[in-house]
């Protein structure tokens, strides 16, 4: 049976999957592989990862190493992060942020600069110290940060090897509370954006489009201080129950609300670890705007609202920090992040999208690598400067080709030969 993606909107073509437990098995499939990408938690919503053969690196010793002296944790690029957590829970220590979800993989998050949220928080890749990773030759590179190449390095997008352990910053553990607001006005957010999203240590706001911003959810790290409760947020009002990010599905598999503290890792995601996260059933994409544009932005999807809504099940606005790090699309800015959540339903998500990416094009938009997008290689060559210096890492690391596929041609390298 045919291996799908997690929302089994892409069958993987590959003819054999690997599942090696050491490393030297690793480096003997890569240097005698054709054509082989690296197989993450499967939440790529496209054809990302997919090649002639595909190597999970999940059957590795999870090998976990805090070194408090250092602040740094070590451990195999196929750990999931809430599998990590519990690592780091036991140790007294914490990463500064995490996704919407924990059940992705470290590796395959930092590959495509996935992110969670928060004015001062960079995309989870900024947290990577150091890497590993089995090139194509087969054989196992290093680096550090500071290291030449090593911000082009991190997001990687599965085209400079496949990365067997890295080094993430960690922090003493922390505690953090969240509180959800209902029904913001537009107006407000458009006249103090900035306030609503340094509400908190993490804000996610999400809206169908509708006339109000359904919910706003505050995360914030709790101190000795105590809380200062909030009567209303800018016109909305404090949720009385938690609540799901899509209106209308039980909020049961949701992390704890109503200002009940609790550790990072079980505050930060929006949904459990070891539950189906989201609705289950979707599509998704999510475009990263300079936070210049925000407001603009934000009016341009609004005025989209009629075509957007019946195949959206929820959008998502959050905001994260810029960062160096060449295929990051936070480099050299700071954005606001926009996702979709969408009915899993291609063929009438596909004109939305073409909208939503003429709507964004003025405002410079850079779409989540792990996501559905429809813009192609000679579009990113316009948003990422520093895109020739990865296609020349890649080919220096790489010429042989193992890890290039279809996708990285179609939406990062172009052509072959161009």
């Amino acid at each position: 049976m045919k291996e799908t993606n997690w929302a089994g909107n892409h069958t993987y073509q590959a003819a054999a999957l690997h599942r090696p437990t050491t490393l030297d098995q690793v480096r003997e499939l890569v240097a005698g592989a054709g054509r082989l990408r690296v197989l993450g938690s499967r939440h790529s919503f496209s054809d990302i990862a997919d090649s002639a053969e595909l190597l999970s690196l999940d059957g590795l010793p999870a090998d976990v190493v805090v070194d408090h002296a250092v602040g740094t944790v070590s451990l195999a690029g196929g750990l999931r992060y809430g599998d990590l957590a519990e690592a780091l829970k036991a140790a007294g220590v914490a990463l500064a942020n995490l996704a919407s979800l924990p059940h992705i993989s470290v590796a395959g998050a930092v590959a495509t600069a996935t992110h969670g949220s928060g004015d001062a928080n960079g995309n989870l890749a900024t947290a990577v110290a150091g890497l590993e990773l089995v090139t194509a030759s087969g054989e196992v590179l290093t680096a550090s940060r500071g290291d030449p190449d090593f911000d082009g390095l991190v997001v990687g997008l599965g085209a400079l090897g496949a990365v067997t352990r890295v080094t993430l910053d960690v922090e003493p553990a922390y505690q953090v509370r969240q509180r959800t607001f209902q029904d913001l006005p537009w107006a407000s957010l458009f006249e103090r954006f900035d306030e609503v999203t340094s509400a908190g240590y993490s804000v996610s706001l999400f809206t169908r489009w509708t006339a109000t911003v359904d919910q706003v959810w505050v995360k914030s790290r709790v101190t000795e201080q105590p809380e200062e409760v909030r009567g209303d947020l800018l016109g909305a009002v404090p949720a009385t129950a938690d609540r799901h990010p899509i209106l209308g599905i039980d909020p049961v598999n949701c992390t704890p609300q109503l200002g009940v503290p609790g550790p990072w890792s079980d505050r930060l995601p929006h949904f459990r670890m070891g539950f189906t996260p989201s609705s289950g059933e979707e599509l998704q994409s999510e475009y990263h705007v300079p936070r210049r544009h925000a407001v603009p932005a934000l009016q341009a999807l609004l005025a989209l609202g009629d075509r957007i809504r019946p195949v959206l099940q929820v959008s998502e606005l959050r905001t994260v920090a810029a960062d160096r790090l060449w295929m990051s699309p936070q480099h050299g800015q700071d954005t606001m992040a926009v996702h979709f959540t969408w009915l899993p339903d291609l063929a009438a998500v596909e004109p939305v999208l073409a909208a939503v990416e003429a709507a964004l094009d003025p405002f410079e938009a850079r779409p989540h690598w792990g996501k559905l997008f429809l813009a192609d290689a000679a579009a990113m060559a316009r948003r990422y400067p520093r895109l020739p210096d990865f296609a020349g890492l890649a080919g220096r690391l790489d010429p042989r080709g193992v890890f290039i596929n279809a996708w990285l041609r179609r939406h990062v390298l172009g052509p072959a030969g161009d």
